[in-house]
């Protein structure tokens, strides 16, 4: 008899059954196989990260010297940008947590479903913009254009969130001034999360490394991670390596579709979506097509439903998840994301019939 007072769990002594699911909501997407059977190969150290990088830089479109993946989710590398860009005292626009650095925060606001004009954007005093360029919780996609310039005349870094956008809008680091910007793994990447792609400009690696200050986090140091990712004698951390086989193989599906394919075949099959739900009726929550992102839609919540009783109808029904809003957009918004591998006119066709199929099942409030 054991003499351990801590028995095995008997939930890990049988097999977790994982159910097939279409996941449409915004993020996390499917993962193929292909991605999948990526992560089962024996360990490997540095080459892999090489061309882990050479993707990174294709998907970016640029030439930055210090550019890699963060061991960490989406949120990870929005912490490392954050705490390697900004000093205790600097100012910071618009974000959040910053008060967790020390640093100072000035947070500019606009409708949900709108966006900010460049002439709006010259009026905010920082050292760092933030923007997000797909905002999954309203289903906008912020123009980048014009804004690195500004944000250089007034010797700002231009920081920048890509996770839900990038691979299926236009977006080019260099083109357009961009300084910092990250993405996530499990968007249009459709990879595993916990690997988050990020790069530097020459510009903003300037300020890095030449901090007054140490950053808060050792894990996300840039002076550690950028030696680690540049293959020297310096160890920082073991990283997730079979996340970046996952990784790896997703970069390369994406060099292969073409990213300029990509990005068309994103915009062409969210109108296509978009004028499906417009012949059910349902109504666009951003209203400016030209600001639609194209991987994450948003829809009106239909007045009369609860939106709960709608995604829990859709996901018993077909297995089929889409989510409601967050943040701004909480409880006004129905979210589909169509993103990568989930990106089909097939995809389409059987998330319109399971909304229509829901609208007729559920209870329509007559108030």
């Amino acid at each position: 008899m054991s003499s351990l007072f801590v028995l095995p769990p008997e939930c890990l002594l049988q097999p977790f059954p994982v159910p097939q699911r279409l996941m449409l909501g915004p993020g996390p997407s499917n993962v193929p196989t292909r991605i999948a059977a990526a992560g089962a190969q024996p360990m490997l150290g540095p080459p892999i990260m090489n061309q882990v990088k050479s993707g990174i830089q294709y998907a970016f479109q640029t030439r930055n010297r210090v550019t890699l993946a963060v061991s960490g989710p989406g949120h990870a590398a929005m912490d490392c940008a954050i705490f390697n860009s900004l000093e205790p005292g600097e100012n910071e626009s618009c974000q959040w947590h910053m008060w967790r650095e020390g640093a100072k925060m000035n947070t500019v606001v606009t409708s949900a479903g709108g966006y900010f004009t460049n002439e709006g954007i010259e009026q905010i005093n920082t050292v760092v913009f933030f923007l997000t360029h797909g905002e999954s919780s309203t289903g906008v996609v912020h123009p980048t254009d014009g804004i690195g310039d500004l944000c250089h005349k007034y010797n700002c870094l231009f920081l920048v969130d890509s996770v839900a956008a990038l691979g299926g809008t236009p977006i080019c680091i260099d083109e357009q001034g961009i300084d910092i910007m990250y993405t996530g793994s499990q968007k249009v990447l459709n990879a595993p999360p916990g690997t988050a792609p990020i790069s530097f400009s020459e510009r903003a690696c300037q300020k890095i490394f030449n901090r007054r200050t140490k950053p808060i986090s050792y894990f996300l140091d840039m002076s550690w991670l950028a030696n680690y990712w540049g293959c020297d004698d310096n160890f920082h951390h073991t990283g997730p390596v079979s996340s970046f086989y996952g990784l790896r193989e997703s970069l390369a599906i994406l060099a292969e579709t073409g990213l300029e394919n990509s990005w068309k075949w994103h915009k062409a099959l969210a109108e296509y979506f978009h004028k499906g739900l417009e012949e059910m009726g349902l109504k666009l929550f951003v209203q400016d097509t030209n600001a639609r992102l194209p991987t994450v839609t948003t829809i009106v919540a239909p007045p009369g439903y609860d939106w709960r009783e709608i995604t829990g109808y859709i996901m018993k029904t077909y297995n089929i998840e889409i989510s409601g809003g967050i943040g701004p957009s909480a409880g006004m918004v129905l979210c589909v994301g169509l993103m990568g591998c989930n990106s089909s006119k097939a995809n389409v066709e059987k998330v319109l019939e399971a909304l229509a199929d829901a609208l007729k099942h559920c209870h329509k409030s007559r108030v």
